[in-house]
């Protein structure tokens, strides 16, 4: 079976923020009012028969929402499912997305003992992060993120950082680059936001636009190679590294077709993608069918596929073979189909204008050094 991983949502749409960007929140519809909670036999089920399929690595990221509503006792349970259906030799990773505000000393050393991957979500110094990262009483997070980043210090967790990128940030690449430099991240991801809004029916203001998100990743690009590139991990550069290196895109945002992972929610549905948590997208439940037959399925396969429908403009584009169009998701807000531009498109193209040829640079002394060739 071709592998595959499981993006999973256990405690649903439910969050202890009110991001003002979330795209997540408004998934409550789909699941009824209430608390969205993921029942223990769920979870025995999912990890049983994940497991089962026997693949080379078999790779849980836990997302939401806020996964830590569900509390850490159902993640001592995930790991004692893990343990008991898991066959010896057998390689299990986990990974948690989460706001961080509600870890604590108990959660980082169950988070360092089992060697959770954290991804912590911190768009910047308070005044940026706190913009639109709120509780539902309006106060903001940073505070309570950045004690909970010490904590992971202090206990040894593994966390990288995630920043959004929205009209309140994006001209602030030099402010963002020195904030997240001087707390000593090593591991950076940057995404962009665009996000339509309901009701309206057109972009979001927290949104930008190609040309904003185009001049800050150059930014951000000149800010890394003067730092050294060694010293600081961003996720979007070493993707396209790799590209250089000939060893394929490593996000799938420019990869040829869409990730293998498929989402699970808290009631067992699964679906092709969190960005398309839709009832035209969804595949089925795991409480009916097997997760393998469910990540092999026609309407999986196809979704996949699906992203090779691109614009006529990005077949002649120069640039075709490191983006490939983009993610779906970022086509669609056009509203003109999978086979439309990215909202990103200018903005990918100035990047790549500025940086291809660096990193391609830098791909070639690689492979000198070490006798590598393709």
């Amino acid at each position: 079976m071709r592998p595959f991983s499981l993006l999973i949502k256990p405690a649903g749409p439910d969050c202890n923020l009110a991001c003002r960007y979330c795209f997540y929140a408004c998934k409550s519809g789909l699941f009824g009012d209430g608390r969205h909670r993921m029942s223990d036999s769920t979870a025995e089920g999912m990890v049983r028969d994940y497991l089962g399929l026997g693949l080379e690595m078999s790779s849980f990221a836990w997302q939401g929402g806020e996964p830590t509503l569900m509390g850490l006792e159902f993640f001592q349970k995930i790991v004692a499912f893990q343990k008991q259906y898991g066959r010896d030799g057998q390689m299990v990773s986990n990974a948690l997305q989460t706001n961080a505000t509600l870890l604590d000393t108990r959660w980082c050393e169950f988070l360092a003992s089992n060697r959770f991957l954290v991804g912590i979500s911190l768009d910047g110094p308070a005044e940026i992060h706190d913009h639109y990262r709120r509780d539902h009483a309006g106060r903001g997070s940073f505070d309570r993120v950045m004690t909970a980043i010490d904590l992971c210090r202090k206990h040894g967790v593994e966390f990288n950082i995630l920043a959004l990128i929205h009209d309140h940030n994006a001209e602030k690449a030099d402010e963002l680059f020195d904030f997240f430099t001087v707390q000593g991240f090593r591991f950076l991801q940057l995404i962009p936001c665009a996000e339509i809004d309901p009701a309206t029916g057109h972009m979001a203001d927290c949104s930008i636009d190609g040309p904003r998100y185009g001049r800050f990743l150059c930014r951000m690009f000149e800010r890394w190679l003067g730092y050294g590139p060694t010293r600081l991990s961003i996720r979007l550069f070493d993707s396209i590294l790799a590209y250089a290196l000939g060893q394929g895109q490593t996000e799938c945002t420019l990869g040829p077709q869409c990730n293998d992972y498929i989402v699970i929610e808290h009631n067992g549905q699964a679906y092709c993608c969190d960005f398309f948590v839709e009832p035209e997208y969804l595949l089925g439940n795991i409480h009916d069918t097997n997760i393998g037959q469910l990540a092999a399925s026609p309407r999986k396969r196809t979704f996949g596929e699906d992203k090779r429908q691109i614009a006529n403009k990005c077949l002649v584009c120069r640039y075709l073979d490191v983006c490939r169009g983009g993610c779906p998701k970022d086509r669609l807000v056009r509203g003109k189909g999978l086979a439309a531009e990215s909202w990103f498109c200018e903005g990918y193209k100035m990047f790549f204008d500025r940086a291809l040829g660096h990193l391609r640079g830098m791909a070639a002394k690689l492979q000198t050094k070490s006798g590598y060739r393709r």
